[in-house]
């Protein structure tokens, strides 16, 4: 099937972004792991000895910036619907987060310990449809949202992609009467012509 011009010019510019360039001399997985970076740096995310989750994993940028920053002092588990090469550190759970089943195994393999940080890059496979993506991308953040109430340390941080648009302003303000402070963020590696964002929760409040 011949691809359409969207999908040639995705591919022009995919190739010639010089965040996938960089990602690639440097042997990283995907031009995401810059935006974790730039979010690291910045709003100084990561200690030593912390445990970490990371949903939407896959292909494993953000893993690979983790691993290098914690080293074996980190506790980093990571879960994605698609496959993940194995990284040293990492110990990954293949399963679709949306289900119980899935969810199970990444509350055993926490041990019925706390995190100290929530990450989700997490997207729905887009059909398209505004407003039929839109509202599988809030559920998604949403169920991020959920799941760090249940399993942040009180103090903890939940950093989550959102797609700006319908409903984006009702979840940052109950974002805000879980947490000390709330930011959103647009990493120098998110495409400008994007509407996601990065939203920073931290100082996760007692419940």
């Amino acid at each position: 099937m011949a691809r359409s011009r969207s999908s040639h010019r995705w591919l022009k510019e995919h190739f010639s972004d010089p965040f996938v360039k960089k990602a690639q001399a440097e042997g990283l997985r995907s031009r995401a792991a810059y935006k974790l970076e730039e979010l690291i740096d910045r709003n100084r995310l990561l200690k030593k000895g912390m445990s970490v989750v990371d949903l939407g994993a896959a292909p494993g940028g953000w893993c690979q910036v983790l691993a290098r920053e914690l080293g074996e002092s980190g506790r980093i588990i990571a879960m994605d619907i698609l496959e993940m090469p194995p990284i040293a550190g990492v110990t990954f759970i293949h399963g679709d987060f949306r289900e119980e089943e899935a969810l199970s195994r990444l509350e055993a393999a926490l041990e019925g310990r706390k995190v100290d940080l929530v990450l989700s890059d997490m997207a729905p496979n887009m059909s398209g449809v505004e407003a039929v993506d839109r509202a599988r991308a809030m559920y998604l953040v949403e169920l991020a949202r959920d799941f760090a109430d249940s399993h942040l340390v009180e103090g903890g941080s939940l950093l989550v992609k959102m797609f700006q648009g319908v409903g984006s302003d009702a979840f940052l303000l109950d974002l805000r009467r879980r947490y000390a402070k709330v930011q959103v963020k647009k990493p120098s590696a998110s495409r400008k012509r994007s509407p996601e964002v990065y939203v920073l929760a931290t100082g996760r409040k007692a419940s």
